[in-house]
Order: structure tokens, then C-alpha cells, then sequence
């Protein structure tokens, strides 16, 4: 084969490795990011109350029990689609729900859609300049974290949390890390 015949057929080749390289990514499930932050303490913060609050959220909060923290936002489609299954763990009262205000804009921004929605959460934290969601590696809204009794990062969930995802992955940690 000529060289020149080669220079032709070298895009093609470039073109098709780029094109299996995207093909396999598109078969990742976005959901299951690693988190290097699995097994080890919580990092260190603490965040100012939201609006209408008198108590914020640090990492002294989240020891002593298990618990949930949520990363969520008023501009969040996805909050929205999860915030009814929130809202149902607070009236079953399974376990302390935390939340993270995440990158609001305007500061009355998350009051009032918990106002609109209703108010699932043991405590708030308000991070508009996203410092807990960059300590936890929150990579988007909502992202949910079991945290255990000792303040250890046991799990993390990508994406709106619902009833199959609960029952079949997030409430076995849950009542496993209660028995240690």
C-alpha cells in the first residue's frame, strides 16, 4: 500500500477509534460514578442555615446516627421528580434526611420552594458557593449520601431517588449500618 493510500484511510481509522471509545461510554451508567470518598470520614464543614432557619448543617451534625444528606437546588428538574419520595421518608420518619441548598442563585430561591413543596429535611445547610458539594465530590443535582453513625460515607446516589431504588438499594445499607 502507498503511502499515499495511507494519509486517505488514517482519518477513517482516527474516526472509528473515537467512535467505539464514545460507544462504550454511552453504555455507562452515569449513576454509578465512583466516589473515592466511600469508607472515609465525612470532610469537615459547616454551613449556614437557608433562609427561615435557625440551625444550619455541619459534619458534627451527621455523626452519631445514620443519615442521609441530599445535594439538591430550586433549579433542579430532577429535585423535583425526587422531592415527593422525600417528602414520604420525613412522614415515615426512617431516617434523619439532611439537606445541601446547592448553588441558589437568589437566597429565598430554596426557602420558597420548600414553602411550594413542603419540607422534608432534620436540617439545612445552605452552599451557594458549592464548598460542602466540592469537599463530598458532588459531581450533580440531586446526589444523596448515607452517612453512618461513626460520620463515614457508606454509599452515594446519583439522580432522583424513587421506591425501587430505595427498596432495593439505599434502605438494605440503611438498616444494615443500624445493626453494627
Amino acid at each position: 500500500m502507498t503511502m499515499k493510500r495511507m494519509m486517505f484511510l488514517l482519518p477513517l481509522v482516527v474516526f472509528m477509534v473515537i467512535g467505539v471509545y464514545f460507544a462504550i461510554g454511552l453504555t455507562k451508567d452515569p449513576r454509578k460514578l465512583p466516589s473515592v470518598l466511600i469508607n472515609q470520614t465525612i470532610p469537615e464543614f459547616s454551613l449556614a442555615p437557608i433562609k427561615g432557619r435557625d440551625r444550619g448543617l455541619s459534619s458534627e451534625d451527621l455523626k452519631g446516627q445514620v443519615s442521609l444528606v441530599n445535594f439538591w437546588g430550586s433549579w433542579c428538574i430532577a429535585c423535583k421528580i425526587e422531592h415527593p419520595f422525600l417528602m414520604k421518608i420525613k412522614e415515615e420518619n426512617l431516617v434523619p434526611l439532611h439537606g445541601v441548598n446547592w448553588r441558589e442563585v437568589d437566597p429565598d430561591d430554596g426557602p420558597d420552594w420548600l414553602k411550594k413543596y413542603g419540607d422534608p429535611y432534620t436540617l439545612i445547610g445552605d452552599d451557594p458557593k458549592s464548598k460542602a458539594a466540592i469537599a463530598f465530590g458532588v459531581y450533580g443535582a440531586p446526589e444523596t449520601f448515607i452517612i453512618d453513625a461513626a460520620g463515614i460515607i457508606r454509599h452515594r446516589f446519583a439522580g432522583p431517588m424513587n421506591q425501587k431504588v430505595w427498596d432495593e438499594s439505599l434502605w438494605p445499607i440503611i438498616q444494615e449500618l443500624r445493626k453494627q
